[in-house]
């Protein structure tokens, strides 16, 4: 098959759809298929195979997200040159409109992930994102009722409305999860939907001993155990609860534990100045973005993996620590659900600080119980090898193409009646 990959963000930008959508062309590229990638131009970007630009727009997101020009005319050209057979779009806004129009212009089905809950990134659009602010100054309660409605319109109406006509318009919908396949139902989606995680490729098992063990000395400042997260520093990752729950951890354990905090982002000036007032300087690190490929050896190098974030539909990051025998102990939500199985490859805990900090105490405390723990990640995480998650998405597509044959057959013969 050919298939054409539509993205509003890659690389260089750092996030989990970039990663998902490299691990997927991967993969399905290793079975014989031809994958293009159609993606907005950076700065500093690399010129790549099969990654056709398309260009940006000058001005950006907050938190940095380039917002990709739909109407380049490049993206259209290039399509109709390469004669795709389906298209994957993973975006439901800007180029999710495009992919619709090339679908229906060129009659070819149209697949799409829900890779994010939308409603919690509204935060960076400029006009909420002020009102957000304005809201939380706001002293008079006639006002503060009204700005409470129109948060509420937007995250329970407006979002949700639109992500459920747009899937609704597409050939076939992968969510990552099952927990997130049930949402789209919930929504009202009608169109079919099937689950795709994120793969892992198989180089995620193969960690080198010997840098991983650098890592450890260089960053660990000689601490007996190190841990480590990966987040975008952003406010909805949920790391001010993280950084809250290390002081708690402090008081209880000692300073005998280094977190290391992997990833950048607008977030970045505040949690520096959190981690100095609860005096965390030498258990705290902010390490910055760290490029994908040796995310394992940080990953190998910690005794757990610590995670707070409400807002993942998959914890990608979560498999990838699972992958270096790394024990997780996460706050339960969605894209934690389903990965994280308490007792067999870590714990799942309320938004408690009390009971983040029992579950790292008790884990680390008990050699035996570590050792299954992180012989049970290593075994979770080869469920999600990246050549099983290609050959899954090679079955929808096939499915959406026999599907969007027999929507077109249905509306020849419904307008051969009329």
């Amino acid at each position: 098959m050919r298939i054409a990959m539509l993205t509003n963000n890659y690389k260089p930008f750092i996030g989990g759809v970039p990663i998902s959508i490299e691990r997927l062309a991967q993969g399905l590229r290793e079975l014989g298929h031809v994958v293009y990638i159609f993606a907005p131009s950076y700065e500093n970007q690399e010129e790549e195979p099969y990654v056709i630009r398309y260009k940006s727009c000058k001005k950006k997101m907050d938190g940095g997200m380039y917002i990709p020009n739909i109407f380049d005319r490049e993206i259209e050209d290039q399509f109709r040159l390469l004669q795709f057979d389906v298209i994957h779009v993973h975006h439901p806004m800007l180029i999710g409109y495009t992919a619709l129009y090339l679908g229906k212009k060129y009659k070819i089905p149209v697949t799409f992930t829900y890779h994010t809950r939308y409603e919690q990134y509204l935060h960076y659009l400029k006009p909420y994102g002020k009102l957000m602010q304005r809201y939380r100054q706001e002293r008079f309660e006639s006002l503060r009722k009204m700005e409470e409605k129109v948060f509420y319109y937007s995250t329970q109406v407006v979002m949700p409305g639109y992500t459920k006509w747009f899937a609704n318009q597409c050939d076939l919908v992968f969510a990552p999860t099952p927990m997130m396949r049930d949402y789209l139902l919930e929504q009202g989606t009608d169109t079919p939907i099937q689950v795709l995680p994120t793969g892992l490729n198989r180089s995620y098992f193969d960690s080198d001993e010997r840098v991983s063990r650098e890592l450890r000395n260089k960053l660990g400042a000689g601490k007996p155990y190190v841990f480590c997260t990966i987040a975008r520093l952003a406010k909805e990752k949920n790391l001010d609860f993280l950084m809250d729950t290390m002081f708690d951890l402090k008081q209880r354990f000692g300073s005998r534990f280094r977190l290391l905090v992997i990833g950048d982002g607008p977030e970045r000036e505040h949690l520096q100045s959190r981690i100095g007032e609860l005096c965390l300087m030498d258990q705290v690190l902010l390490l910055g973005n760290v490029p994908n490929e040796q995310i394992k050896y940080y990953c190998k190098a910690c005794d757990l993996f610590l995670f707070a974030s409400k807002s993942e539909t998959q914890g990608i990051v979560l498999l990838e620590a699972m992958a270096a025998q790394v024990p997780v102990i996460a706050v339960k939500a969605s894209g934690v659900v389903d990965v994280v199985k308490n007792g067999r490859n870590g714990y799942m805990v309320s938004e408690s600080r009390e009971e983040m900090v029992d579950k790292i105490c008790r884990t680390l405390e008990n050699p035996v119980l570590y050792d299954q723990l992180a012989q049970g990640a290593q075994e979770t995480a080869w469920e999600y090898l990246n050549t099983n998650i290609a050959r899954r998405a090679e079955a929808g597509y096939q499915d959406a193409i026999v599907w969007n044959l027999r929507r077109g057959y249905r509306h020849a013969m419904a307008n051969d009646e009329a």
